[in-house]
């Protein structure tokens, strides 16, 4: 909300300096974004007058003008005659125009310096300016000079200093307006809070004299119009007043650019006037050209389904059966509270106009305005909440200004329409619970005295406890005790409160589950992988995309009531897709290879166990998903989750094949398997507390998954329940010290049929090495020429390690011999031939 404080001062004395009235302003809670004064750096600037102006030869646009600076600024830069200056305005060719020179030497805003130069081989001293390059928007700027000079009035002085003459030694503060703050989106709305952090009176228009004296002889507005409003659950107010003898015309010049320093561009004196109300009271006013009214009546009612109607804008748009129309007795002529219809504009030879100011159900205009993508000032303004107690005194101000301004006569009486009035609640609000809720002592009557400044009525009971307000009806956001506990701490001060601590514990305690979250990202950041992190509205289609079959747990989608699009219509049931749109992507740009993992919550509308699952609500956890393509295979993923899960705390890890179908390659994944803890509650299916537990897949991604993604090489990923995890960690430590005596180390290839598991295999070492058997690990896989068909030969290395003596070949042959044995016994792999 762009606000000149010129304008401000209209209504509320403000006798500090722009720094201290932005400070105390932002410390009562109305945050500033910018202070701009216009004239700030500016100099050399006089106002001029056009005496001739020649299109220069040769050029298409330049134009020699001579311009007349008064004899005291034209002798310092000529002969004391008029100037010539080089333009390329084709406004500037209007003998007798006012306009603002920048002279040789003169510094424009944004520290532009303007020197004597020569265009076309033509002498220019110095530059007739435009609204632009005087630091205007361009759209706030007239459409008839946005691609010229800006013409000044006639009555203004020639050679005399343009920043005083014009009024550009304006400081315009613009306020960032949040949404419970309707009232603050207007002048008088700024000046209420103005009044009250500086303790001065708010003053309000006064339009009874004009009124008065405008045409007693017009006659009613009853008399021209008649207002019915059909549906006044969603207009509880219409308020139309009546203008005769209208002549359309620039607005003058003082309205002109209080408009464009507020940000709003100027387009004729009826429209200026309202969009000026508009900014001053906060109440959106509409103008109608009554002969466009058939039937002399205003019929605010819904649309038909599918009905056409073309606004201001020259857009034809659909409309559906819950959008707000104003109509007359066969037409619409404007969508209520949005924008106004192509049908009923005020035009060049409009004499008399129905003055709408009415008040219309905020999500009424919200509704409309989303659903025909078409906001505007009067839009945003309702669909925040306008006091319908405004649109009288508004629709006054609108009639008082068409007097003032001289743009017509204004017919007495109004026809209001109030079905939907309401008096504002009366609120208790406790003085110790104001006091306890801010750690203050402010005394009773002082909390008085601060409501009241914001025009609320505050009266204290008998014993002083308890005070009872009624808002005033602008504050739409006043509606319960805590709402006024703002109102007394920012009118206190802010920077007055004490600075302390939480009364209990301020020790900041996370949560295990989030410590062990970031434990995991910097691990499998030193793993080489790289954080992502994805929406958690994904489409239906990525479950199609890994293949999931009908029925599985991924498809168990919560659905979004409103989505976006189709693309955003449920929540994710697995990080799987998300991961692998984003290694495509890479892939698709050309990165040979990458490496990436997500922590991120996923959901199912079913299966919630929790102690919210009485409620209905849809299952969350959390999981962890990472992959890569390029350099590597499984065992390095495998790796990389082993050292997860030892950073973890997770104990034994089991890796056995695995039955899920869809995603996964069907012979080179696996499922993760981890111990449970007695008594934490977690088993498989089939078993109790410290049996094995599913805690994720590892894989290589299905050659037609992978080939959907656009991979021609193969896809490694793999997917864990990191809530599981979170639930089997042991982060208790114990040191071990470092074993004094040599491991011997042993080598073995073992051939075994397909069907046999590498897990099978460590397992039965693992169970049969005795306290000698220090670890067994898998360094090798080979299947080729020299491998029978179904075989594959698995090469394992095998360290021995005593606490007390280095181990010999004859100490560890007995043990290596029975693991040989066992291993042959179980799963018929036996040594491989050299």
């Amino acid at each position: 909300m762009l606000v000149p404080l010129s304008w401000l001062k209209e209504y509320v004395d403000i006798d500090v300096t722009v720094e201290e009235f932005a400070e105390r302003m932002i410390m009562s809670g109305s945050n500033i974004e910018t202070v701009k004064n216009f004239a700030d750096g500016v100099s050399g600037l006089v106002i001029g007058q056009v005496v001739s102006a020649e299109r220069i030869e040769g050029s298409d646009h330049l134009n020699v003008c001579m311009v007349d600076v008064g004899p005291e600024r034209g002798a310092e830069h000529g002969d004391g005659g008029p100037l010539q200056i080089v333009c390329g305005a084709d406004n500037v060719r209007q003998a007798g125009i006012k306009v603002i020179v920048s002279l040789p030497g003169a510094v424009l805003p944004g520290g532009y310096k303007i020197k004597k130069s020569k265009l076309f081989g033509t002498v220019s001293n110095g530059m007739i300016c435009s609204a632009q390059e005087l630091g205007f928007d361009e759209k706030s700027v007239p459409v008839d000079i946005r691609e010229g000079i800006w013409v000044m009035p006639d009555d203004l002085e020639v050679g005399s200093d343009a920043v005083k003459a014009v009024g550009l030694d304006e400081t315009v503060v613009d306020f960032e307006i949040t949404p419970n703050r309707p009232d603050c989106l207007s002048i008088i709305g700024i000046a209420r809070e103005a009044a009250a952090v500086f303790g001065k009176k708010l003053r309000y228009p006064d339009n009874s004299s004009v009124l008065n004296e405008s045409a007693p002889d017009a006659g009613d507005a009853s008399g021209f119009v008649d207002v019915v409003i059909e549906k006044p659950e969603l207009c509880p107010r219409y308020v139309a007043r009546v203008c005769t003898d209208i002549g359309i015309k620039p607005s003058p010049f003082w309205l002109q650019r209080r408009l464009m320093f507020a940000g709003m561009r100027p387009i004729n004196n009826i429209v200026d006037i309202t969009n000026y109300v508009m900014l001053e009271y906060g109440h959106p006013i509409h103008a109608f050209d009554i002969r466009t009214i058939e039937g002399s009546a205003i019929v605010v009612d819904t649309a038909a389904d599918g009905e056409k109607f073309t606004t201001l804008d020259g857009k034809e748009r659909e409309l559906s059966a819950d959008m707000l129309l104003i109509k007359d007795r066969a037409k619409p002529v404007a969508i209520a509270g949005v924008m106004g219809g192509l049908n009923s504009e005020i035009v060049q030879d409009t004499e008399t106009i129905v003055v709408e100011a009415a008040n219309f159900s905020a999500d009424s205009i919200r509704l409309t305005s989303k659903k025909l993508g078409l906001r505007s000032e009067a839009s945003s303004r309702f669909e925040k909440g306008v006091s319908a107690e405004l649109s009288s005194g508004a629709a006054d101000r609108v009639c008082a200004l068409v007097a003032e301004t001289s743009s017509g006569k204004v017919v007495g009486g109004a026809v209001d329409r109030y079905p939907g009035k309401k008096g504002m609640a009366k609120v208790d609000v406790r003085v110790k619970r104001m006091n306890d809720l801010l750690g203050t002592d402010i005394p009773a009557g002082d909390m008085v005295s601060m409501l009241q400044s914001l025009e609320m009525e505050a009266e204290l009971n008998g014993d002083g406890s308890v005070i009872t307000v009624t808002p005033p009806h602008v504050r739409v956001d006043l509606c319960e005790e805590i709402d006024f506990s703002e109102e007394i701490a920012r009118l206190y001060g802010y920077n007055e409160l004490d600075s302390t601590l939480h009364r209990d514990n301020a020790e900041s305690q996370v949560p295990e589950s989030w410590r062990l979250r970031s434990l995991a990202r910097a691990t499998l950041v030193g793993a080489g992988y790289t954080e992502i992190q994805t929406y958690s509205f994904v489409s239906p289609k990525g479950a199609d995309r890994i293949a999931l079959p009908g029925g599985a747990a991924g498809r168990d989608f919560v659905k979004l009531i409103n989505p976006l699009g189709e693309e955003n219509s449920v929540m994710r049931t697995t990080l799987l897709p998300n991961l692998l749109d984003i290694l495509s992507g890479n892939n698709n740009r050309g990165n040979d290879a990458v490496r990436l993992f997500e922590v991120g919550n996923t959901f199912k509308a079913s299966g919630n166990i929790g102690p919210d699952a009485e409620l209905g609500l849809p299952a969350e956890s959390v999981s962890l998903s990472m992959g890569f393509y390029g350099a590597g295979g499984f065992h390095d993923l495998k790796g990389a989750v082993g050292i997860l899960f030892a950073k973890l705390g997770i104990g034994e890890v089991s890796y056995l094949p695995d039955e899920e179908t869809g995603a996964w390659h069907p012979v080179r994944c696996a499922k993760m398997l981890v111990r449970g803890k007695g008594g934490s509650g977690i088993a498989d299916a089939d078993g109790g507390a410290g049996t094995l537990v599913t805690v994720g897949h590892i894989g290589e991604i299905h050659p037609d998954v992978a080939k959907e993604y656009g991979f021609d090489m193969p896809v490694f990923a793999a997917e864990i329940d990191f809530d599981a995890l979170v639930s089997l960690s042991d982060m208790n430590r114990e040191y071990t010290p470092l074993r004094r005596h040599p491991a011997l180390t042993l080598d073995i290839a073992l051939l075994a049929d397909e069907g046999v598991s590498v897990a099978d295999i460590e397992r039965i070492a693992a169970a049969n090495g005795g306290e000698l058997l220090e670890s067994v690990k898998l360094f090798d896989v080979y299947r080729g020429e020299q491998i029978e068909a179904g075989k594959k030969s698995l090469a394992f290395n095998l360290v021995y390690r005593a606490d007390d003596r280095t181990l010999t070949d004859g100490d560890v042959a007995e043990v290596h011999a029975a693991i040989l044995k066992k291993i042959a016994d179980e799963t018929g792999a036996a040594l491989r031939e050299a």
